[in-house]
């Protein structure tokens, strides 16, 4: 991952709304959640979300999927460990031992739940 890329996510993850929909993803896994679900979930009006959801999206934090007339979105979780690895490499090099593992997150795949509540 290069700097600025790596400066870009990491700005789209400094915002608090922004930060909490990531976490939000994040929790729900591969399957992800519909714009409304999370707008609900959050307390967010759907232009807000919106905003917030294409600042996560233009930092390739976020995927979208189109089913029928539902948007959902999910982590982009390979991006996400991209950013870890990034943050991680080299640790603890000084010291001559590693600290960082190889995959950091793989989510579990299982059912798709149909009735969600989304943690704050």
């Amino acid at each position: 991952m290069e700097n600025k890329t790596a400066v870009l996510a990491l700005a789209a993850l400094a915002q608090e709304t922004r930060l909490a929909v990531f976490r939000v993803l994040v929790q729900q896994g591969e399957s992800g959640l519909a714009a409304g679900e999370i707008a609900q979930g959050l307390g967010l009006a759907p232009a807000t979300l919106s905003f917030h959801l294409k600042e996560l999206a233009h930092a390739g934090l976020v995927t979208s999927r189109q089913d029928g007339r539902y948007i959902y979105y999910a982590a982009n979780y390979p991006a996400m460990n991209q950013l870890l690895e990034f943050l991680t490499e080299n640790c603890c090099a000084a010291d001559g031992t590693a600290c960082a593992p190889g995959t950091v997150c793989a989510p579990a795949t299982k059912p798709r739940n149909t009735s969600r509540k989304v943690k704050r």
